[in-house]
């Protein structure tokens, strides 16, 4: 998941921005002249969205960013139930289609507060109020310990798929890659005694002795990748 400093930087604070200009823009329409208190209102509840988004990201801790999202999603809800009345009330069929676009506009609003929502009752982080340098390390490096089961998973499973359909170490086919190796780093070449890289992996390999004695080049990344190739 990614982490942002930044409210300017979160996708629902932009897509709710992106809500308040279309609505303002909307409100400028002939058709909305003389109807003051519902054109003040509908672009008070648009702003709404935003800016909460926005004091909520700043309080700093997971329970408040929480509720001001709620409330953003209930601005957002605001919105479209004012959208609906100025369809009904009928005096302005040349921005029906304009409306139409705006309410589904609310509406991905709406799930996006919602799916973000979701995902912050279910971390276990109190916000970056709470975060110490222990803390904040732990939590750095839970996710570098997730990051790595799913790359993991995705190799295992490729690797599996390459074994079942026997193109597993045939000449010309890509080996998939549990750490990926830089292009740049790629393209250098390596010194005349660095050791060879990874088969499965790309990671450098080191001298390993099998139960008989044997030399082998094994992954330096073992046990997580068993990497091994023979010693010419």
């Amino acid at each position: 998941m990614a982490t942002f400093k930044r409210f300017e930087e979160l996708p629902a604070w932009n897509a709710a921005t992106d809500l308040a200009v279309a609505v303002f823009k909307l409100t400028e329409a002939p058709s909305f002249r003389f109807k003051g208190d519902l054109v003040n209102q509908l672009r008070r509840a648009a702003l709404s969205v935003a800016n909460n988004i926005a004091e909520g990201f700043e309080r700093g801790s997971t329970a408040e960013l929480v509720t001001f999202l709620y409330i953003s999603r209930g601005s957002a809800g605001e919105v479209r139930s004012m959208l609906h009345f100025a369809t009904r009330l009928g005096e302005m069929p040349g921005e029906a289609d304009a409306i139409a676009r705006l309410v589904a506009q609310c509406e991905a609003v709406s799930r996006q507060i919602g799916a973000w929502i979701s995902s912050l009752q279910n971390s276990d982080i109190a916000g970056q109020r709470h975060l110490n340098d222990a803390s904040r390390a732990a939590y750095e490096q839970k996710k570098k310990d997730d990051e790595f089961r799913e790359r993991f998973a995705a190799y295992r499973a490729k690797m599996e798929e390459m074994l079942r359909d026997g193109t597993w170490a045939k000449p010309g086919v890509e080996q998939p890659q549990l750490f990926p190796v830089p292009s740049a780093q790629a393209e250098k070449p390596a010194p005349p005694d660095a050791p060879p890289a990874c088969p499965a992996c790309g990671q450098p390999m080191v001298k390993r002795k099998s139960r008989d004695g044997a030399e082998f080049w094994g992954c330096s990344a073992y046990p997580a990748c068993k990497g091994h190739r023979s010693i010419r």
